[in-house]
């Protein structure tokens, strides 16, 4: 039996009542709940635009082991070029605030997003918080040690 953790969550649009746009998974295997976008009329983004738009909801997530990412939904990204404009975003389980998503429009052609429609996913993760150890020098090197981006090379 799947357990669920359960997250307080404020509907702040009413049309969001409806079972068919509240956030949910799509799937029994979906990772993501659905966001929609709540506007009243469509919206059209025009290349290299970026727009803000309101989900209807905040949550609060209580629970400091857990925090949710809002990611981008791959078929917008990949077929359409719209991504999310901070890249991915980030609800801490403080937060109390309305859960907001920027969309930005990185392809050549404008793109319409009409109201309610699916623009975003948010999956929620562990938390593990960290102390720092200051030290002079690490105790063992790894392989890769300081070495940076694209150290391997290109393939």
């Amino acid at each position: 039996m799947l357990i669920m953790n359960k997250i307080d969550i404020k509907i702040l649009n009413l049309n969001l009542k409806n079972k068919k746009l509240f956030p949910h998974y799509s799937t029994i295997g979906s990772a993501g709940l659905d966001l929609r976008a709540c506007i009243s009329k469509k919206k059209i983004i025009m290349s290299n635009e970026s727009f803000l738009f309101s989900t209807g909801i905040s949550i609060h997530i209580k629970n400091f082991s857990l925090a949710a990412f809002l990611i981008p939904r791959s078929g917008l990204g990949h077929k359409n070029g719209i991504i999310l404009g901070n890249s991915i975003g980030l609800i801490d389980s403080d937060y109390q605030g309305e859960i907001m998503v920027s969309l930005w429009n990185r392809s050549k052609k404008s793109y319409c997003i009409f109201p309610y429609d699916r623009i975003a996913q948010m999956v929620f993760v562990p938390i593990k918080k960290v102390n720092f150890n200051i030290v002079k020098n690490f105790k063992y090197e790894s392989i890769r040690g300081s070495q940076g981006f694209g150290h391997t090379g290109k393939n």
